[in-house]
């Protein structure tokens, strides 16, 4: 039984795009939380160490290749320092942030290019701004996103990824561009629709529908150099964000669980690109959000 176990947690790591996402979205569900299939090899390792199944221990060579697999690269080491070209921040506020000054200044102390922040409110933009402005002069706010940058930004504006089934007024979506030395760069900040998990399964057709339009806006992107930085609510293993993860790199190094801020269980704090790299991605402490800030490091190709 231990074996059976190890083998099916080793296919369910490396097959999960084969469980069927029609019902309750069982497989952006599984795909949203895969890295923690690990916790479950160890349990099995316990158990069949406690029984002294030789056949089990082997059985467990199974998952353990398959988790080293898609996630051990991951955990190498940073590249150094000077290995990027780029370095940003993705953060979403909360619209319920507290401290929004004692956000913004350690954002901006971590001398971040870029700086992308999602749950803009009107109360607390000007203090974002007031808190940013001494370092990043160039900044551009479409709605409840905006993006704050050390170097010029041209042709801003707002990036229509409304799912249909939403009336009211919603703007989450911004693309510009910014001068680099690398030449012109295209970014995106996206705040994609919240999913739910209910006792009928995920909803999360909104999210879903947000992140095909998002996928379509950079398809049709002309320059070459794409960046986007986002709460795509969504993990980079989640079938949903195809229409992103099929056109874009995703990080090579740092897990970066960043939700919730309290027992990070997932990354849905995004940095993504094209005709680039993303180096290596982490966490910064706390802010008043309900999300941990994420930070990455960019090589331009």
């Amino acid at each position: 039984m231990l074996a059976g176990a190890a083998a099916l947690t080793a296919a369910l790591t490396l097959f999960h795009g084969a469980v069927p996402n029609a019902v309750g979205g069982l497989g952006s569900l599984l795909e949203s939380f895969l890295p923690w299939l690990g916790l479950v090899v160890v349990v099995l390792l316990v158990l069949a160490l406690v029984r002294r199944s030789a056949v089990a221990l082997v059985a467990l060579l199974l998952p353990v290749a398959a988790w080293t697999y898609l996630f051990g690269a991951l955990l190498l080491p940073a590249p150094e320092p000077g290995a990027a070209d780029l370095v940003v921040v993705q953060h979403n506020v909360s619209d319920e942030n507290a401290d929004p000054s004692g956000t913004a200044r350690a954002l901006a102390g971590t001398g971040a290019d870029l700086i992308a922040l999602q749950e803009l409110v009107p109360r607390d933009l000007a203090v974002y701004e007031r808190t940013l402005a001494p370092e990043y002069p160039y900044r551009t706010v479409q709605g409840t996103v905006g993006l704050w940058s050390k170097r010029p930004l041209t042709g801003a504006r707002p990036l229509d990824i409304k799912p249909r089934g939403i009336t009211d007024e919603w703007n989450r979506g911004l693309r510009t561009s910014v001068r680099t030395p690398h030449g012109e760069l295209a970014v995106y900040v996206a705040h994609l629709p919240s999913v739910r998990v209910r006792a009928s399964g995920l909803a999360s057709s909104w999210r879903d529908e947000s992140a095909g339009l998002l996928g379509d806006a950079v398809a049709a992107e002309r320059l070459p150099r794409v960046v986007l930085l986002g709460d795509l609510n969504g993990t980079v293993h989640d079938r949903a964000l195809d229409p992103l993860t099929t056109r874009l790199n995703v990080a090579e190094r740092g897990v970066a669980l960043s939700f919730p801020a309290a027992f990070p269980l997932a990354r849905i704090d995004q940095v993504m690109a094209r005709s680039a790299t993303v180096g290596h991605i982490r966490t910064l402490p706390a802010t008043g959000s309900d999300h941990l800030p994420v930070v990455a490091r960019i090589r331009m190709d």
